[in-house]
């Protein structure tokens, strides 16, 4: 799929105010995209799109927090800012332990909102700037030997060429082209580099 471009997807049911948000985020030169329910996001929402969801949390059929539930549920990346009512407070609390960035209070600042949804929006290039690093390497990983992934083990825990030929009862020879055909699928000529990837990967290769 090809990177599409960075949107601030804002979902109210108040048309006056989606249009506010639009015209605010354009006034900065944010793409913005305008949905008047939740359901209307969903079915045109790929969750592959960068950017942050400016999402107001009560509204008619599927509330703010049920949308963040699908949201959570498909995994999605999307970072999420509420737009709450002063009553809405302890709902918000409730959005932040589901993960959401933050919430913004009615009556709110302009330059407020749009301070926020700019940090968050660098939050979320990083976050997938680190995502398709970790997927990058475990592609790189998924192109090693059984033997050669035996090797990477134990050049990452540390162990010299000639201890790890002892344990795998290679020659010494065979340990050191097992170990410069990793380093050349890993694209790495650092040990230190290759022991930070492998480190960057461990959750993903535990649960793989």
């Amino acid at each position: 799929m090809s990177e599409a471009q960075t949107t601030v997807f804002i979902v109210d049911d108040d048309e006056a105010v989606r249009d506010s948000l639009k015209m605010l985020m354009e006034s900065v030169d944010l793409h913005a995209e305008v949905f008047a329910s939740a359901h209307e996001f969903l079915q045109l929402f790929d969750d592959d799109r960068s950017g942050c969801l400016v999402l107001d949390i009560r509204m008619p059929g599927m509330s703010g927090l049920e949308l963040q539930a699908v949201l959570n549920e498909r995994r999605s990346m999307l970072p999420v800012i509420f737009i709450t009512g002063h009553g809405d407070v302890p709902m918000a609390v409730q959005a932040i332990r589901g993960g959401a960035q933050d919430f913004i209070q009615k009556p709110f600042r302009e330059q407020e909102l749009l301070d926020r949804v700019q940090q968050v929006l660098a939050e979320d290039s990083r976050n997938r700037d680190v995502l398709h690093q970790k997927r990058d390497i475990l592609e790189r990983l998924s192109t090693l030997t059984p033997r050669e992934r035996e090797v990477l083990g134990l050049v990452v825990a540390g162990n010299a060429n000639k201890v790890i030929a002892i344990d795998l009862g290679l020659s010494q020879r065979t340990v050191e082209i097992h170990r410069a055909h990793v380093m050349d699928k890993m694209q790495t000529k650092s040990l230190a580099h290759l022991v930070r990837m492998m480190i960057s990967v461990e959750d993903e290769e535990e649960a793989s």
